[in-house]
């Protein structure tokens, strides 16, 4: 487990789900494409502005996981930001490898359903 903790006035701003999670956008900081979208508490939002790696907590195994500890996908994180409503932070990366669990680029490389005209 992680020995980081979130700073009070950030953990202030945080608007989290029930279950004390907040949605975590991350982008590829070069091409901006949206690369997933993840969760994390508290501790895994401390431990990103720690060390500037990508760490999240996973709702179906119940616990937090570092982007890349197996793979070797790793995401150096360059900023994050909190939105307006401190429901969602939104971070910029530079991506090692695929950034889906499916070995894609992107999580959203999967089915488009509506395309610019």
């Amino acid at each position: 487990m992680s020995d980081h903790v979130l700073d009070p006035a950030i953990a202030g701003r945080l608007s989290r789900t029930d279950d004390g999670l907040v949605a975590a956008v991350v982008q590829d900081a070069t091409s901006n494409r949206v690369l997933m979208m993840a969760w994390m508490d508290d501790a895994a939002l401390a431990e990103t502005l720690a060390t500037r790696r990508g760490v999240y907590f996973s709702r179906s195994r119940g616990q937090r996981w570092v982007k890349g500890e197996t793979s070797g996908h790793v995401q150096t994180v360059r900023s994050v930001e909190i939105d307006c409503d401190g429901d969602t932070v939104l971070l910029r990366v530079d991506q090692t490898g695929a950034a889906c669990h499916n070995g894609t680029t992107s999580c959203f490389d999967t089915a488009t359903l509506l395309r610019e005209d």
